[in-house]
């Protein structure tokens, strides 16, 4: 008697997979590349794993892959014009699948996400950017409607009838 095939597949590998990637960035362990950044002046270090850059990142998949082994497995990489806090935040998101920025920072974020060609982070910035909008429109709409009934209810005073008996 054959046996049908089924499918084994695990909702929380891929989470589990990005949590250890992350702790092994976090402790400097098996990273491969180090990517330094600098702006105007501030200058900052992250270890990281080509790997996972590559998988997220069009640029630094183009980068490693088109790299010619000079020192051995490990390589660097120089960004200049990238805030090191903004660069932080985009290891964050590319390791974690999330990070917590200030909304006055969602911008320079989809910026840098189109500088390195992360699409997950490019279209999440989008998203966050179109809900933003869409919530200001919203209150514009309220308040403009609350605006509306006031002068409505000024210009036409209700009138009251009174009773002769």
């Amino acid at each position: 008697m054959e046996s049908n095939p089924v499918l084994l597949e695990s909702k929380s590998s891929p989470i589990n997979l990005l949590n250890e990637m992350q702790q092994l960035r976090l402790l400097g362990h098996l990273c491969d590349v180090t990517v330094s950044v600098e702006y105007q002046g501030v200058r900052a270090e992250f270890p990281a794993h080509k790997a996972v850059l590559a998988a997220t990142s069009k640029f630094f998949k183009e980068v490693f892959l088109n790299e010619k082994p000079v020192d051995g497995p490990h390589s660097n990489v120089f960004l200049n014009e990238v805030q090191v806090a903004d660069f932080a935040s985009f290891l964050e998101f590319v390791y974690t699948a999330r990070v917590e920025v200030e909304e006055d920072r969602v911008q320079r974020m989809l910026e840098i996400a189109e500088k390195l060609k992360c699409l997950d982070l490019s279209e999440t910035c989008f998203q966050l950017k179109k809900q933003m909008l869409e919530s200001v429109l919203l209150e514009l709409q309220s308040f403009s409607e609350s605006q509306n009934s006031e002068e409505e209810s000024a210009a036409c005073p209700s009138t009251v009838l009174t009773a002769k008996a």
